[in-house]
């Protein structure tokens, strides 16, 4: 079987099982590898750019390479390597838990149990939830919805259309190094650069394509394309820029604005402010359908892109 068909069946099969099971609640592999590199970082960590990229190859590289050797042995067995690409697809796409955490979250705000709104926001982002009030709550979830989006779905199926297994895990990796140590916190404001610095890299593609297809997906696509074109190079990150921007018009909000993380206060521009109304409650459900539909067109879109590659390359 070729490579295309390989992962095609096999990214399939993966977001279906995650739409199914969603995460393991025990031995998630993702879990596993955030351990591994943590212990890492207790040996290598020094306040030094050149140590943190040290981190970064030594345990992006190893999760990598492993999912090439891994890919290797399989590679004559078209079933093995569509139950590895299948699984390995599982573990790194994360669609359904980030609407299950975020309607959690909007039925405790619906209930008006903002405690229980702000105990469970962390499972979620790493914003301050004492911070925030209720629509403070739906606009950090409904934020997280889009780039995690990106991050936790869209992203991972397009390297895995691009490299494979080891695509698939790569970019995984990555973007786990990127929210471990990537964060201008005083410990990691250095050895997390080189990390940060491949996440914004890696999660290009994924960043533009999760807009665009939000963009087809939301229901009124010249208002994202505006809030996108106006407004995404004003965000701090370059892909959650175009991401949250496109949300934010496809969804008729505002995004963006005054923010903390971990006792630092942040103001960031306002996303879609001219044309956008203040997030309510109901819009969390509105932000992960959106999710769950850009979701779906990403498998179609890269699968697609695949097989027209393979068919190229005979």
């Amino acid at each position: 079987m070729r490579a295309d068909r390989v992962f095609a069946y096999g990214a399939v099969a993966g977001l279906i099982g995650d739409l199914l099971l969603g995460d393991p609640r025990r031995g998630h592999p993702v879990a596993a590898f955030g351990r591994a590199a943590a212990g890492v970082e207790g040996r290598l960590w020094r306040d030094h750019r050149g140590w943190g990229a040290l981190h970064t190859l030594v345990c992006a590289g190893g999760a990598t390479g492993a999912a090439a050797l891994a890919a290797r042995a399989v590679r004559n067995r078209p079933a093995a390597a569509v139950a590895l690409t299948a699984a390995a697809t599982w573990s790194v796409v994360g669609g359904t838990s980030l609407g299950r955490e975020a309607r959690a979250i909007g039925g405790a705000l619906e209930a008006g149990d903002i405690e229980l709104a702000r105990e469970r926001l962390p499972h979620l982002c790493g914003r301050d939830p004492q911070a925030l009030d209720g629509p403070g709550i739906a606009r950090a979830v409904v934020e997280s919805v889009a780039e995690n989006t990106s991050d936790a779905v869209v992203g991972a199926l397009v390297w895995g259309a691009l490299g494979g297994v080891p695509g698939l895990v790569g970019f995984r990796a990555v973007n786990t190094l990127d929210a471990m140590v990537g964060h201008k916190s005083p410990r990691h404001r250095r050895y997390g650069w080189a990390s940060a610095r491949l996440d914004d890299l890696a999660g290009w593609p994924g960043a533009r394509l999760t807009a665009a297809l939000a963009v087809a997906a939301g229901g009124r696509p010249r208002e994202a394309v505006r809030a996108w074109r106006a407004d995404a190079g004003r965000h701090p990150s370059p892909n959650a820029g175009p991401v949250e921007a496109s949300f934010a018009g496809a969804l008729g909000v505002r995004l963006g604005g005054t923010l903390a993380y971990g006792g630092r206060v942040e103001h960031r521009p306002v996303l879609n402010g001219e044309a956008g109304r203040e997030v309510r409650v109901a819009d969390i459900e509105r932000a992960v359908r959106l999710s769950h539909r850009v979701s779906v067109l990403a498998l179609a879109v890269c699968a697609a892109g695949r097989l027209a590659m393979g068919r190229r390359a005979t």
